[in-house]
């Protein structure tokens, strides 16, 4: 059963979610603090994470830099608001979707499991480009002979960019490979993906040898 750590401070909206998310299988454990949310995470690591950005005390941003620290667990972020501050500040924390107040469980469930099968794909061996190896079987990836951690967003990003290098995939093709998302609008979740995948693999970020930007269409793999 997967679990989910559900990290939200109204009681209304946590006691739904809990009961709706229970109904679709999950095994839901929930925390009203972003302080309680760290600890309940540091004593059993859920396959996944819930997060409101409005909390008291530390806020959701806080608390996903945090997480992002030693753990690689999905993250999807709650916002009442749908601007741009809100989402790009969360995503840049680290998170993985995000989902707009208030949310039908339906569409949790399907952004849940969406994030959930971005590890997935079919294995055709190692990938080698300079030092950077991608086993595509057990889904691990080394620089230099280092393990690189990634979330599974980062390694289906990364999976599906070296599938064929010197391809260029555009901003929507990515986010309906990756995120399983069909709405241009959302392409700041595969700018900001780049983003942090460039921080784990690339050596000088701001002089990527690994994933390119081309311009007006989108990015390719391609190490130069």
């Amino acid at each position: 059963m997967t679990s989910v750590l559900l990290i939200e401070d109204d009681p209304l909206v946590r006691r739904s979610l809990e009961l709706a998310l229970g109904r679709y299988g999950y095994a839901i454990r929930t925390s009203a603090t972003g302080e309680e949310g760290l600890a309940a995470l540091a004593q059993e690591p859920p396959d996944l994470v819930v997060l409101d950005l409005m909390l008291p005390g530390i806020d959701g941003f806080e608390v996903c830099r945090r997480l992002r620290v030693d753990s690689q667990a999905p993250v999807i972020m709650l916002t009442a608001r749908g601007d741009d501050l809100d989402v790009v500040g969360g995503l840049e924390a680290g998170a993985d979707d995000y989902v707009i107040k208030p949310v039908q469980p339906a569409v949790l469930d399907a952004r849940i499991r969406a994030v959930l099968r971005r590890a997935v794909s079919d294995p055709d061996g190692v990938r080698a480009h300079r030092g950077l190896r991608i086993d595509t079987e057990s889904l691990t990836v080394t620089l230099g002979g280092t393990p690189i951690p990634l979330t599974p967003t980062e390694l289906r990003l990364l999976l599906t960019l070296s599938r064929s290098p010197g391809r260029v995939f555009s901003r929507q093709q990515l986010l309906e490979e990756v995120w399983e998302h069909g709405y241009l609008g959302d392409s700041r979740l595969v700018d900001n993906g780049i983003m942090r995948l460039r921080g784990k693999i690339e050596g000088d970020p701001s002089r990527p040898e690994f994933i390119q930007t081309v311009r007006g269409f989108g990015y390719r793999f391609g190490p130069v």
